[in-house]
């Protein structure tokens, strides 16, 4: 699988303008948030000072301010007792209002954390699925899963658990030290003395961590990848008995993750010793001084406290971010995955004036098609042929001819660099993309089903499906008899890609699911090969009724798919060497007649029976 396409790391300027952008349909909640951590702080600012008044104006007696001295003798009768109550009945109402708040701010950030994370995710999915099709062909499920997974959470810590907390943190800052300046200027600018330390720190660590967490999440992608990788192919992984192997490739990828993960951690842990270090050195100097301030009589025991409280207010969110501050750089990682994936454009969208149809016709046309892919690999030239409404085109051909394609030129998977294709005469370019795929079925060569009941899977043809048409589509794909035989028949629930089913079940599951759709160009990427001789026979026989006034393209990898195609295409390094009926092509056609000296229409007479070998085995 080819690395993803992303841009590169150094494009994403901006980012906490763009991370923004996903808060405003949430402004509201964001704002209530801010006014109760505003509140959460006036009552940090409030705490301290019931303790203060305790020490100093009851247990020291000390003469009240004369601006309360009046009020508080009125309400206390002059008892120290009383006013010992009244203080403590206070601070023990601020913390209770505190943890009241404190109680709501936290369940509002986490609903809005969430909430936000979840939106991104929808966003991201929605995204994902809007790229064009090559780059899901190029780029490992695993990588898409992880930044949906894991990478949507950057949101969520770098906004609840880094932007919030900082904000707390520098208004707590700025109304505590406004208050520390009241009590005693030296040591408000004291307390000071840590920022350039914190300041020096945090830049050091931001930038020796920056790029080894940045490499922790590719890993870490890397490894789920493998995951879905191996799990994937596991029959294949049992069938040549590789389970040790793919073990220990699991346990080499695990064991650099958790070097890489390991390497962080001490990293992180270090660097929060140093923040708590600064802090505790910062508040012993306070202290300290403080300490010296009350000796000589410029200060309170109360005050000095109230400082304290403060400064433990304002160094411990600091610290914590210091503390979390591994998560928020990885944050800031994921983010910037996550913003890679939203620079990648979308797949070719209709324009404005773009024909929207319920339905059309079926009239295909390829005029002088050339097709490269993005890597400059040029596959098709120069092809032109056309169907009609009623009409089977068996499109056959060595692997890497082109075939598929073709077919995914019809719904506009790709863009033509040559040429049109039209239907009914217009531009495939110039219908609207979701109207014109509503027009076309598809029934892949490997049949994907969900999981869900059987219905269900038939029923994603078409949403609105009547249980009588889901019926008669089965039946016709030579489907409703397995289907009956199953524990609760259509609202039998599948396993994750229709595990417990027999390969030719699937495939009979996915061709009646086309047929549900009932559209008028159906598009069948080899749809038998999966069927005994029996199924087959009779899948055809329900395609050659159903095709009338469809047309059918077919993609053939076996002569018996195509015998009685109504015009065969004979597809080589992206060109069409010969086409025509089954007869026709006998005639003119050497290396289809030599294909056929080889195998009988429909029946083997000896190995090789595939049209790629026959055309191999025409070409020696």
């Amino acid at each position: 699988m080819a690395e993803p396409n992303f841009p590169p790391r150094g494009s994403e300027q901006h980012l906490l303008p763009w991370l923004l952008s996903f808060l405003r349909p949430h402004r509201i909640r964001l704002a209530l948030l801010s006014v109760l951590l505003l509140f959460q702080v006036a009552l940090g600012v409030l705490q301290p000072w019931p303790l203060a008044i305790v020490l100093d104006y009851v247990l020291a007696d000390r003469a009240l301010p004369s601006a309360v001295a009046e009020w508080v003798t009125w309400v206390t009768q002059g008892s120290r007792i009383t006013l010992l109550i009244v203080v403590v009945g206070v601070g023990v109402v601020l913390n209770l209002v505190k943890q009241f708040v404190t109680l709501h701010a936290v369940q509002l950030q986490v609903w809005t954390g969430q909430r936000l994370v979840y939106d991104l995710r929808y966003k991201l999915f929605q995204h994902l699925q809007s790229l064009a099709l090559q780059h899901h062909v190029t780029t490992n499920t695993g990588d898409a899963v992880y930044r949906i997974d894991a990478d949507a959470y950057s949101i969520d810590n770098l906004v609840m658990n880094g932007l919030f907390p900082l904000a707390s943190s520098l208004a707590a800052l700025v109304v505590m030290f406004g208050f520390m300046v009241k009590i005693d200027p030296s040591i408000a600018l004291l307390s000071l003395t840590v920022v350039p330390f914190l300041y020096l720190s945090l830049r050091h660590y931001m930038r020796t961590l920056s790029g080894r967490i940045e490499r922790v999440k590719d890993l870490e992608s890397k490894l789920q990848e493998r995951l879905y990788e191996v799990f994937a192919a596991m029959r294949l992984v049992k069938s040549f008995g590789r389970e040790p192997f793919e073990g220990a490739r699991y346990r080499t990828a695990g064991d650099a993750v958790m070097s890489a993960r390991v390497d962080i951690t001490w990293q992180e842990s270090l660097f929060a010793a140093v923040i708590s270090t600064i802090t505790i050195l910062g508040t012993a100097l306070v202290v300290i001084v403080g300490g010296l301030h009350v000796l000589q009589g410029r200060m309170t025991i109360g005050q000095l406290l109230v400082v304290i409280s403060y400064l433990g207010a304002v160094y411990a969110p600091l610290a914590a971010v210091a503390h979390t501050r591994g998560q928020l750089q990885s944050a800031v990682a994921s983010a910037r995955r996550v913003r890679a994936v939203f620079a990648l454009a979308p797949e070719a969208v209709s324009s404005r004036d773009a024909i929207h149809t319920d339905s059309v016709r079926g009239e295909i046309l390829f005029e002088g098609v050339g097709f490269c892919y993005p890597d400059g690999t040029e596959v098709l030239h120069d092809i032109t042929f056309s169907a009609e409404p009623g009409e089977m085109v068996a499109l056959v051909g060595l692997t890497g001819a082109g075939k598929t394609t073709i077919a995914s030129l019809i719904p506009r998977f790709y863009d033509v660099n040559q040429g049109r294709v039209l239907i009914d005469g217009v531009d495939v370019r110039r219908y609207h993309i979701p109207s014109l795929r509503n027009n076309i079925a598809i029934v892949l060569q490997d049949p994907m089903l969900f999981q869900g009941t059987v219905a269900e899977n038939l029923r994603y043809g078409r949403l609105d499906a009547k249980p009588e048409e889901i019926e008669m589509a089965a039946r016709a794909a030579h489907a409703h008899e397995f289907i009956s035989h199953l524990a609760k028949g259509y609202d039998t629930d599948l396993a994750e890609a229709g595990g417990g089913l027999s390969g030719g079940e699937r495939q009979r599951l996915s061709v009646a699911r086309a047929l549900v759709k009932d559209a008028p160009i159906l598009i069948l990427d080899e749809p038998t090969s999966s069927l005994d001789a029996i199924s087959e026979e009779a899948v055809f026989a329900a395609l050659r009724k159903l095709r009338t006034g469809r047309t059918t393209i077919v993609i053939a990898h076996r002569l018996s798919t195509v015998r009685d195609a109504d015009r065969i295409l004979v597809l080589d390094g992206g060109r069409i060497t010969a086409q025509g009926r089954h007869t026709e092509l006998l005639e003119s056609s050497v290396i289809y007649r030599r294909m056929c000296e080889r195998l009988s229409v429909g029946k083997s007479l000896e190995e090789p029976e595939s049209v790629d070998e026959m055309i191999e085995a025409a070409r020696r």
